[in-house]
């Protein structure tokens, strides 16, 4: 009796579902306010089907209730209503969420392309533009490198090293330029391991531990964000002196920087190359890449985070990261087997006379004529040379 009574209580059920469903259009609600349900969820029109949804020629003639004799459980009209940006219940203030009652981004009818939602159109921009160019790019500032390395090698001192040393970078300056560098490399492993991690890593190592590397690298990546924004400031606050463009620097330009003719261009404490580095990577991408990382990371204070914000974000650091990546290539390239004698002077804060005359000829004619100090920190034990042997060659 009991199984008999469910029986009809279910048919009746149907009956009102499809009933409802086949209900002409003018007789149901046409705003989001005429329907609440028994959830509180407040609906446009949930059965009504969106004009155009049934293209599909297999469900065109097809009526609901004959989907839901064939498909059980295929709820369509509400999934098209979704879709449409029906508004559900929600706890938090709309001030703080204004989209948190939608599940998804409502779709937009593209000029001369098919329906679609903003969060689609945002994730084939990201599959098909930015991540496949952004590995090209990467790939061809490697191969760059790599063919410049193996074609010119290491690129030596010419002239025997003196034995007197000139401070290139005091400790504070080395410091400032570590925490930086330390905090760029964990951003940028951490963000290809994200963003190229499943085409490389993910057949080799398996899901289980991908995926828990790849929580542990978004943490790390969140974090070391806020570090590298203040170490950036620190960074373009101490050198900036040293980096005011100069008339010898288009002359270093138009020669190459003696890169392929072997033959040093005379450059202040920093070249024009190294200044290109700063102004174009240090600055204008990386302010780029700190707003865009904090609207990612939600710390500005007052603005909306919506969908659309956070898309936008998510491309305009994406892009900015690699033009970043690629431009830093060719620096920690130079900085460590393209120059000898460079990694060791950032490391240790001296250089040969030597190898300030050859690289740095300006700079070191500077030091020598007392302009510029050759110890310009005050050492806490004694260094290899002191500013009375710097005096002479």
């Amino acid at each position: 009796m009991r199984h008999f009574l469910l029986s009809i209580g279910l048919a009746l059920w149907t009956l009102g579902a499809v009933a409802q469903t086949q209900a002409p259009a003018s007789a149901a609600p046409t705003t989001a306010a005429a329907a609440d349900n028994s959830l509180g969820v407040k609906s446009a029109n949930i059965f009504q089907i969106a004009p155009g949804a049934d293209a599909d020629p297999k469900y065109k003639d097809q009526t609901n209730a004959e989907r839901g004799q064939v498909q059980p459980g295929n709820n369509a009209p509400m999934w098209r209503a979704v879709g449409q940006g029906v508004t559900g219940y929600i706890s938090l203030p709309k001030s703080q969420a204004p989209e948190a009652g939608n599940l998804i981004q409502p779709f937009v009818q593209y000029p001369g392309s098919r329906l679609a939602s903003a969060g689609e159109s945002w994730r084939q921009v990201r599959n098909n533009i930015i991540i496949p160019y952004g590995a090209a790019l990467l790939l061809i500032a490697v191969g760059a490198m790599a063919l410049f390395y193996f074609s010119k090698g290491t690129m030596e001192l010419h002239g025997q090293e003196t034995g007197r040393k000139i401070e290139r970078f005091t400790p504070f300056e080395r410091s400032a330029h570590w925490s930086n560098a330390i905090a760029f490399v964990s951003l940028a492993i951490s963000g290809i391991v994200m963003a190229y991690g499943k085409f490389f890593l993910l057949p080799i190592i398996g899901s289980a531990l991908f995926g828990w590397l790849t929580f542990a690298l978004k943490n790390i990546h969140n974090f070391a964000g806020p570090l590298f924004a203040v170490s950036l400031v620190i960074v373009f606050v101490t050198f900036l002196k040293d980096n005011l463009p100069s008339k010898e620097d288009w002359v270093w330009i138009a020669k190459g920087g003696g890169l392929f003719s072997g033959t040093e261009v005379p450059s202040h404490r920093f070249n024009a190359g190294e200044k290109v580095v700063f102004w174009g990577g240090v600055l204008f991408l990386g302010l780029i890449v700190v707003g865009s990382g904090l609207v990612l990371d939600m710390l500005i204070p007052g603005l909306i985070y919506e969908r659309g914000t956070m898309q936008i974000a998510a491309m305009i650091h994406g892009v900015a990261a690699l033009f970043m990546m690629a431009m830093f290539i060719g620096h920690i390239y130079m900085g460590t087997i393209g120059m000898r004698g460079a990694y060791k002077a950032m490391r240790e804060g001296y250089v040969d006379e030597t190898w300030a005359k050859e690289h740095h000829e300006l700079w070191y004619n500077d030091v020598k004529s007392g302009k510029i100090p050759a110890q310009r920190s005050v050492p806490a034990s004694p260094t290899p040379a002191t500013p009375a042997k710097t005096a002479s060659v």
